[in-house]
């Protein structure tokens, strides 16, 4: 008997789906090992894509990895062959033009009328790119972004993709929001600009396009940086997103949440290399 493809309109019976490019390292707490708890907790099914594995992340002193970019075609094909689509499209830190490559393709491969699509485009921090970045690289994450409806740069990435001097003082809302309107004007309609510096705060900066609206959530510095929080960001905002919650509040949620796992942790003990512990509050994470 011919299978028939299961309808992929979205509907409030049928449970919402997203799937998450990044890669997957068995421990601490970063990409996929970040976003498939948070992203199911927010009552979204997680469907990973992974784009390299790791038996730990690159912070500790060594690591397995295994470049899975040869395989990523083949695995994507079988979902093809499936017939899905997605709520959502989320992506992650990527390795190579060819993987960049490949998650154009899979956007235009699965996404519907409805599909949210988000980019977090990890490429530096500190002022700088990253030292697999290229300037090749930067150009062509200059053109993923056209592609995503929502985009989730550090202040640093947000200079990169704007050609705007990285300063490190203290950032003025005239020139946020000068970014974010450059940012948006290259298709997302949604911009967050995270991770900017405000003396003894950290600033999150929302840019909506549709209504020209702006805000900066700010929250206060606590500890030191911890691995895979720009993991969960990304994970609540694109679980949100799909769940319709505005965009500002899905940011002070994101924030608010990052906050409380890195007090957990501090209490815990727990080492900066290991990230947040957030599963000792992962019940505090609401829809």
């Amino acid at each position: 008997m011919e299978s028939k493809k299961i309808p992929q309109a979205p509907g409030s019976s049928r449970q919402k789906k997203a799937a998450v490019i990044n890669d997957m390292s068995g421990f601490g707490r970063c990409a996929l090992t970040a976003a498939l708890p948070i992203i199911s907790k927010l009552k979204v099914q997680c469907c990973p894509v992974p784009t390299a594995i790791l038996s730990n992340h690159t912070a500790y002193p060594n690591y397995y990895f295994d470049d899975y970019t040869n395989h990523m075609q083949s695995y994507i094909d079988e979902w093809i062959k499936l017939g899905l689509t997605f709520d959502g499209i989320g992506t992650g830190f990527l390795g190579s033009k060819e993987q960049i490559a490949i998650v154009n393709r899979f956007i235009r491969d699965f996404s519907a009328e409805h599909t949210i699509v988000m980019v977090d485009p990890i490429m530096g921090d500190n002022g700088k790119t990253y030292v697999t970045y290229t300037p090749a690289m930067c150009s062509e994450m200059k053109q993923l972004i056209t592609c995503a409806h929502i985009i989730t740069p550090n202040i640093t990435e947000s200079c990169i993709l704007t050609d705007t001097a990285y300063h490190t003082g203290s950032w003025k809302e005239a020139e946020l929001l000068s970014m974010a309107r450059a940012l948006a004007d290259a298709g997302p309609s949604k911009v967050v600009i995270t991770g900017i510096p405000q003396g003894s705060y950290i600033g999150n900066f929302c840019y909506d396009k549709n209504d020209d609206i702006y805000a900066m959530r700010r929250t206060k510095q606590i500890g030191q940086p911890r691995c895979g929080t720009g993991d969960i960001f990304s994970s609540i905002i694109l679980a949100d997103a799909i769940n319709d919650i505005p965009l500002h509040l899905s940011v002070k949620k994101a924030t608010v949440f990052i906050k409380e796992c890195i007090l957990a942790s501090i209490r815990m003990e727990v080492p900066l290399t290991d990230g947040v512990c957030f599963e000792e509050i992962l019940d505090q994470l609401k829809p």
